[in-house]
């Protein structure tokens, strides 16, 4: 038997074709574009460069703070127990006197008292006051007695005028300073207070170591010590 193909069969495997020509067209020129970049412009132009950032780019995860430290706990206030003051005991009476039992046959060895009460004891006298000793008394200053050169006694002769100083006029008053032993005798003698005269000077001093003397006292008790002794030159 012999197949019959209808009139229509060439033209439709022609559009067939033609169909098959542009796909494989089209996925060279896929393939062409992709070398070449073109698809590449194409997106680009497309889609904005920051969609595709955003796109591109992951999203950073938030990290939140950790929360706060809870605050401390408020120190507990000390507790502070009221002071409980214990009653103090009211202070015993004296005990009683004992009093004597009157008994019909007493013992030998039985405690005698008082068969009624004692009277109450005296009240206690003032204490007395002490006087202060008294200060003692100041002591006296003691009793002194000056050496003495003008007892009749002693004989002591004037002194004697130098002639120089006569004829040149020279007088004045010559105060000798002279330690009077126990004896009453001048051990040591200088001149205090001169006369301007050197002769006069020396001639009272030689006067006054050769005199006696009454020696000086204190209380009663002779006592060496020093004496002054005033010699005056005068011209009449």
């Amino acid at each position: 038997m012999q197949m019959q193909i209808p009139a229509e069969a060439p033209r439709h495997l022609s559009r067939n074709a033609t169909l098959a020509v542009a796909v494989v067209a089209l996925h060279a020129g896929g393939l062409y574009a992709l070398q070449s970049g073109l698809l590449r412009r194409a997106m680009e132009v497309v889609v904005p460069v920051d969609v595709l950032a955003q796109f591109i780019e992951p999203a950073i995860p938030k990290v939140e703070p950790p929360p706060p430290p809870p605050p401390p706990p408020p120190k507990p206030k000390p507790v502070v127990q009221p002071v409980q003051h214990k009653p103090q005991p009211a202070p015993l009476p004296p005990p009683p006197m004992p009093l004597a039992v009157v008994s019909a046959e007493p013992s030998p060895n039985a405690v005698t008292g008082v068969t009624t009460p004692q009277p109450p004891a005296p009240p206690l006298a003032a204490p007395v006051e002490v006087a202060p000793p008294a200060p003692p008394a100041p002591v006296a200053p003691p009793r002194i007695e000056l050496p003495s050169s003008n007892a009749d006694y002693l004989n002591n002769p004037a002194p004697r005028y130098p002639p120089i100083s006569k004829r040149l006029g020279e007088q004045g008053k010559v105060v000798v300073r002279v330690f009077i032993g126990l004896d009453g005798t001048a051990t040591q003698a200088e001149v205090r207070t001169r006369s301007g005269f050197d002769r006069l000077d020396q001639t009272a001093l030689q006067t006054v170591l050769g005199w006696k003397y009454v020696p000086g006292k204190v209380n009663g008790e002779p006592k060496a010590m020093w004496f002054n002794v005033p010699i005056n030159f005068v011209l009449e």
